[in-house]
C-alpha cells in the first residue's frame, strides 16, 4: 500500500503480486494490475524469484520494489531482476551480499574504523559442528546472542546465558533462520548489559552521495522484535548525533551503498556506540523519519533508481522538526503471551485527527492469515516535542478499535503509561523484564473489550 501510494503520487502505474490467501487483499485491489504467484506458503509464492520475475515481464513492468520483507534483502533476487532487464529499486546485489550478511557487515565496519559489538567475525554454516561454535562462544563470553547471518526482525536469534544451553539454542536459531530466510548460517555476538538500540536511516545515490538522517530510537523490543520506535532518540545529544550519523555514512560510503538503508547501533550504559548491523532495505519504521524531516523516502528510492542525484539539504535530514512515535499494531493477543490472532477483521475504526498517520493494508473484511508476519498497521504520531507526540499517540490508541481478532492495541495503551517509558529511561531488555513482572495480568477488562467491539460492529 505504501509503495503503491508513492508511485501514484509520481504518476506511475503499479502491478501487485499475491498468494492464494491474499487474493482479496487491499493492495491487490488498489493496484492497476495484479498477478497470482502461487499458494499461500511463502516458499511457494513470495519467496519464488522465478515467479516474481515472470510476473514483472508478463505485465511489462520495468522496475521491481521489494518492500521490506521476504526477498527485500536477497542478493539473488536483486541479481535476477538485473539479469532480466528490470530495475531493482534498492541497493545492488553486491551491496546486499556484503552488508546483508551480518558477519561481512561487521568486517566492513571494522575496516571503516567504526567500533563493533564483540563477536565471531566468521559465519557458522549448517555443517559446522557444535564443538567449534562452543569454542568460539568461550572466546566471545557469556551472556551472548546467537544470530542469523541473513536475519532481521529478531528471527533466528537466541539469548544464551550458560554453556549448557548452547546446543539447543543453536538448533532452534538455525531452524528459524532456515524457515524465515532460507539460510541457516549463524554467528555469535556478546550481549551488552542494558544497551539502547539506535539506528540511522540513510540514502545513497548512484553518484557516490550518501545522506544520513536523524537517528531513531528502537529500544522498546519484545523478544528482540521492535514494537515502538521514535525519533529523535531521547538518549542522543546533538554531539553524539553528529558522531553516530557520520559513522553510519562512512560505513555506507565505504561499500558504495545506494538506495535506502539503515545502520543499526547499540549504545552502552556509558554512551559509547557500536555498529550492530545494516538493513539493506526500507525499514518498517520509516514513517516517523518522514514525519520529522518531510522527506518521502519511498519516492526517493524510486528517484535514485532512475538515476537522480540526491538534492536534499543535509541539515534538513539531520535537524528533526519535532518528534514522532510509531506503534506496530499486530494481530496478536497480548493476554495470551502475544500469540498470533489470525482471522477476519469484522470491524475497524482507525484513529484520525491532527498529526496522526496510519499505514495499513487492513479494512473490515480483511483476513489475517496464519502464513505471514501478523503486522496489520503502523500507527504514527507527531508532536512539536516528545510529550506532545506521546499525548497524541495515547489519544489515537484510545480511538483505535478492531473487532473479530485480538490486537496489541491494549498493550500499547498500557505501555505508554509506564513511568520508565514516559521518562525514556528504558533499554532493549526493559520490555521483556516488565512483561515478566506482570505475571499474566490482563491488559484490559475482557467484558469492556467485548462491549467496545460490539459497539464498533454496530456502527
Amino acid at each position: 500500500m505504501r509503495v503503491i501510494r508513492a508511485c501514484r503520487d509520481m504518476g506511475m502505474a503499479c502491478v501487485a503480486v499475491y498468494s492464494e490467501c491474499d487474493r482479496t487483499a487491499r493492495h491487490v485491489r488498489m493496484a492497476d494490475e495484479a498477478c497470482a504467484i502461487g499458494p499461500s506458503a511463502p516458499l511457494e509464492s513470495y519467496l519464488r524469484v522465478d515467479r516474481l520475475i515472470d510476473a514483472a515481464l508478463a505485465t511489462g513492468a520495468d522496475a521491481v520494489h521489494p518492500g521490506y520483507g521476504f526477498l527485500a534483502e536477497n542478493e539473488s533476487f536483486a541479481a535476477a531482476c538485473r539479469a532480466a532487464g528490470l530495475t531493482f529499486i534498492g541497493p545492488t546485489a553486491e551491496a546486499i551480499s556484503l552488508m546483508g550478511s551480518k558477519t561481512a557487515a561487521r568486517r566492513a565496519a571494522i575496516a571503516a574504523g567504526v567500533p563493533v559489538v564483540p563477536g565471531s567475525d566468521a559465519p557458522f554454516d549448517a555443517n559446522q559442528s557444535d564443538s567449534v561454535i562452543e569454542a568460539a562462544a568461550v572466546s566471545v563470553g557469556y551472556p551472548l546472542l546467537i544470530k542469523a547471518v541473513a536475519g532481521g526482525g529478531g528471527k533466528g536469534m537466541r539469548v544464551v546465558t550458560a554453556a549448557g544451553d548452547l546446543p539447543s539454542s543453536i538448533r532452534a536459531a538455525r531452524s528459524e533462520a532456515r524457515a524465515a530466510f532460507g539460510d541457516p548460517a549463524i554467528y555469535l555476538e556478546r550481549r551488552l548489559v542494558r544497551p539502547r538500540h539506535v539506528e540511522v536511516q540513510l540514502l545513497g545515490d548512484l553518484h557516490g552521495n550518501v545522506l544520513p538522517f536523524v537517528e531513531r530510537q528502537c529500544s522498546i523490543q519484545r523478544r528482540h522484535q521492535k514494537v515502538i520506535e521514535e525519533t529523535p532518540s531521547p538518549a542522543v545529544s546533538p554531539a553524539l548525533r553528529a558522531e553516530i550519523t557520520k559513522a553510519a555514512a562512512v560505513v555506507a560510503r565505504s561499500v558504495g551503498y545506494t538506495s535506502a538503508g539503515t545502520i543499526e547501533f547499540l549504545l552502552d550504559e556509558y554512551g559509547r556506540f557500536y555498529f550492530l548491523e545494516m538493513n539493506t532495505r526500507l525499514q518498517v519504521e520509516h514513517p516517523i523519519t518522514e514525519m520529522v524531516t518531510g522527506v518521502d523516502l519511498v519516492q526517493w528510492q524510486i528517484r535514485i533508481a532512475q538515476g537522480e542525484p540526491l538534492d536534499i539539504d543535509p541539515q534538513r535530514a539531520l535537524t528533526p522538526n519535532g518528534h514522532a512515535i510509531e506503534c506496530r499494531i499486530y494481530a496478536e493477543d497480548p493476554d495470551a503471551g502475544f500469540m498470533p490472532s489470525p482471522g477476519r477483521i469484522a470491524a475497524l475504526h482507525v484513529p484520525g485527527g491532527p498529526w496522526i498517520r496510519d499505514d495499513s493494508g487492513a479494512e473490515p473484511g480483511t483476513d489475517v492469515p496464519i502464513f505471514y508476519d501478523p503486522l496489520i498497521s503502523k500507527l504514527s504520531a507527531w508532536g512539536a516535542d516528545r510529550q506532545q507526540a506521546l499525548t497524541r499517540m495515547k489519544r489515537a490508541l484510545g480511538e483505535y478499535h478492531v473487532g473479530g481478532i485480538r490486537t496489541t492495541v491494549p498493550f500499547f495503551r498500557w505501555m505508554l503509561e509506564q513511568p520508565a517509558f514516559e521518562k525514556a529511561t528504558f533499554h532493549t531488555a526493559y520490555l521483556d523484564d516488565l512483561l515478566q513482572q506482570r505475571r499474566g495480568e490482563p491488559f484490559e477488562n475482557p467484558r469492556e473489550d467485548e462491549e467496545e467491539i460490539a459497539a464498533v460492529a454496530a456502527a
